[in-house]
Formats: structure tokens, sequence, C-alpha cells
């Protein structure tokens, strides 16, 4: 990031851009370590209510004899509250890894389980999806791999359906989300799943079920949005997304969710705003990103206020999602001039600075998109400028985290190369007494010994 040799720092254009390429470079090595930390992700589905009914039923451990059974009621049994109750309990006993090993071990048993999601009946639909969403949710790689096949019936059933994808029941559709999003975290995805999703209608039929209005339902939208975020992630062919317009649909519900955290409490929203934030950061990454009109197709400051919004409802309800949100804003400014004009023309930046306290991860992010802004020269940092930066700038001094204290010089040195004057208060408040207590750390003292030159010699 800064030149090893010691003395002035370099010309002007060879400085920023230096501090630009190596700033990408980490960012790169970072977004590509999170991809992969966020491609392992199990989330158990449960009905909470069916729960609290079934409290003190223990899942019990079945043998063959038992499953064959639980099957056969299932697919001929004379009444359907008889093919329910067996499903029912494979379904209790499915939560035991003991019978998810027996279960796969019996010739034919997932085929049967997809076969019950074509019948007529939305209760075994049902039952049967969430047979299929307890073996998917197996810990077990044999248990996981076994769910492979049944990937092409689950593309089959979900994309048969009408125009408006409307399921018989949309829990089932829920739990067959859940179920397919569980499965594109399989290490054979890549090759053996997400080809197969990505040449079906499925994606248009995922963009559908992510259109802000009045047929959004949230569960369905939360499972289908973390099934895209995995294929997003996998990278196989992320421009075939953007061309179906998955960043214009991901922009516009982005704003609905904006309007409604503020229009209501109810729980859940910070589930779907989750994949929703990451699915957006990861698609701005891809060149073809680059190739859509206005990016978002949506004007900056609609996004860039939404995005804020979105901030203040994690930071009160999930402190631990601001990092989701401040990554997506990291990719939106990086090369955007005209997001980092929003940021400034509808004064977001003390906001921004008062999410330092939160916590490291969020320090640095919030520091790297303050260098986005930065960068972009003379104009915005006389803009930055004004207001509480400086005296924030010498608080993120006094931590002990080498990345916080490493991204706070970098916009110093920004701020110092294109804004007259930043030098010299930072001289004036103390700013060479900060820095001192960081010249002797081996990966911050080459940094700190340019920046006391620039600030001291200009």
């Amino acid at each position: 990031m800064w030149s090893r040799q010691r003395g002035r720092f370099k010309p002007l254009c060879c400085g920023v851009e230096e501090l630009r390429c190596r700033r990408r470079e980490r960012e790169a090595a970072l977004r590509k370590a999170r991809r992969e930390q966020q491609l392992v992700s199990k989330r158990l589905l449960r009905d909470e209510a069916l729960e609290e009914a079934e409290e003190g039923c223990v899942a019990m451990i079945f043998g063959e004899a038992e499953i064959q059974q639980f099957l056969q009621l299932a697919q001929r049994g004379t009444e359907e509250k008889e093919r329910e109750g067996a499903l029912v309990s494979l379904r209790r006993g499915l939560q035991r890894p003991e019978t998810q090993q027996t279960f796969i071990r019996l010739e034919g048993s997932i085929r049967t389980l997809v076969g019950l999601l074509t019948s007529n009946q939305a209760l075994l639909q049902l039952e049967a999806a969430r047979c299929l969403h307890e073996l998917s949710h197996s810990e077990q790689s044999a248990v996981v791999e076994a769910c492979l096949p049944a990937t092409s019936y689950l593309l089959t059933y979900l994309s048969g359906h009408s125009s408006d994808f409307i399921s018989p029941h949309l829990t089932v559709l829920e739990a067959l989300g859940y179920a397919l999003s569980q499965l594109l975290q399989a290490k054979e995805a890549p090759e053996k799943i997400i080809p197969s999703v990505l040449g079906s209608t499925l994606p248009q039929h995922m963009l559908q079920l992510l259109q802000p209005g009045p047929k959004l339902n949230l569960g369905v939208a939360v499972e289908f949005a973390w099934c895209l975020h995995y294929i997003i992630c996998s990278q196989v062919n992320n421009a075939l997304l953007i061309t179906q317009g998955a960043l214009s649909t991901l922009g516009l519900l982005l704003l609905d969710l904006a309007g409604a955290v503020q229009r209501t409490e109810d729980a859940g929203l910070e589930l779907l705003a989750c994949p929703v934030l990451r699915c957006l950061s990861n698609l701005l990454t891809e060149a073809a990103a680059e190739s859509v009109g206005g990016q978002l197709q949506l004007r900056d400051e609609r996004v860039v206020a939404a995005l804020f919004i979105l901030l203040q409802f994690l930071l009160q309800k999930q402190p631990s999602l601001l990092p989701e949100g401040l990554w997506l804003l990291n990719n939106l400014t990086a090369n955007s001039p005209s997001f980092c004009t929003s940021l400034l023309s509808l004064d977001l930046i003390e906001p921004l600075l008062h999410l330092l306290s939160v916590s490291n991860v969020v320090s640095v992010l919030v520091l790297t998109v303050l260098c986005n802004v930065a960068e972009k020269g003379p104009a915005y940092c006389q803009r930055l400028w004004p207001g509480p930066l400086l005296s924030s700038l010498l608080d993120t001094l006094a931590f002990s985290d080498t990345e916080v204290v490493g991204q706070s010089l970098e916009l110093l040195q920004l701020l110092f190369l294109y804004q007259p004057g930043a030098a010299q208060a930072f001289l004036q408040q103390s700013g060479l007494q900060a820095l001192q207590r960081h010249e002797e750390v081996a990966q911050l003292q080459d940094r700190v010994h340019a920046l006391q030159q620039t600030a001291l010699h200009g």
C-alpha cells in the first residue's frame, strides 16, 4: 500500500493510484475469503407453532423396516390423514443422524419423497418438503450427497408453475426453497447443480418472487434470496443473472425494504435484508455490472438513502449484519463518483462516522468507504473535511487494531494530498503524538513514517 523507501511520498498521480490498487488487491482477497465463508451457512427453518405443538415428542431412531412402512403408507395409504401421519413420523425421525443414514441407504427413498411433491394434496406436499428439508440440513456429507439427485426434480417442480409462481401451499414453496439453498452450498454444486439451475427458468422465477409488491411473501422471499446468493457466490455465470435483471430487481427490493422498516416493527425483515445486501454487493463486483446502465438502473440518491435507512435499522435490530450493508456501500462507491456525490449531498458522512464505535470490522469498512470518496479528488476531500472527520480519525489512531489504524493512515494521506490545510490542522491537534504509538508496529511503521513526512513537509 505504501512505498517501503523512506522519504517523501511519491508524486500525486502515482501515489493515489498505488493506494487505490493496493486497497483493491486487499479487498479482493478479503472478498474471496468472505465469499467462501458465506458459502457455508447452514440454516434450519422450522415452524415455531409446529414445534410447540410437538413439544415433548422425542425424535425416534427408525430402522429400515419402519422407514419403508412410512414410505409405503405415504404413497398408498387409504386415508389422507394416514398418509400425512406417516410423513410426519418420518420427518421427526429424520431429525436424528442415525435415521438419516438409514434412510439414504434405502433404494428409491429420495425419489419417493420427490414423487410426493407432485401430489395434488397440499398437506402431503408440505410434509414431503419438510422431510427433504431435514435431510438437506444434515451435517453429514453423505446425506447431503444423497440429496443431490433430487435437485433436477426440484428444478422441474419449482420451474413448472405458472408465471405468477404460486404454489398450492406457500409453506411448501418456502421449505423447498430452503432445501435447494442447502444443496446449492454443496462442494459439487458449481459443477453439478448450479449450471442446471441457470439453464432452467428458475432464476427468472426467483427474481419474480423477489419483486416488491402485495404478492411478496417474506418467508418464501428469504429462502429464494439465499438460493440466489449461493448461486452468485459460485461465480458460475453471474453475467447471465445481471442480463436477466437481477440488479434492477434487487435494487427495487432494497428500496422496498427501507420503506418497510420505517412502517413496521414486525420481526423478520432483517432475515431478508441480509441475503439481498449480499447478492447486490457480490453482483456489483462483476465486470458485467459495469455494462448495466446506471449500475442499479435507479437514481443514486435513492439507493444510498435506502441503504442508510437499513444501516440504522440493523444498528438497532441486528448489529452483526452492519458489515453486509457497508460492503455494499463500499462496492457502490469504489468506482462511482456519482454514488460518492450522493453520500456527500445527503449529509451522510457524520452518520457514517457514528458507526466507528461499533466494532473493528465495521470501522475498517467505514474508513474504506471514506477512502473511496477521498480518492475521487480535491473537490470530494474539500466536502469531506468540515465537521467531525479529523477528531474521529484521531480517535481511531488510538485503536490497537492494525487494520483500523492502517485504514485511518490511508485516509489521512489522501486528505493531506488533496485538501489544503488538513496536514496543518492535524499537527495542531497533536497528530504527530497520536502517530508515535504506532512507530514500532511492524505492519504500520512504514506508513506512519510516510504520513509524518507528508504532514511535516507536504
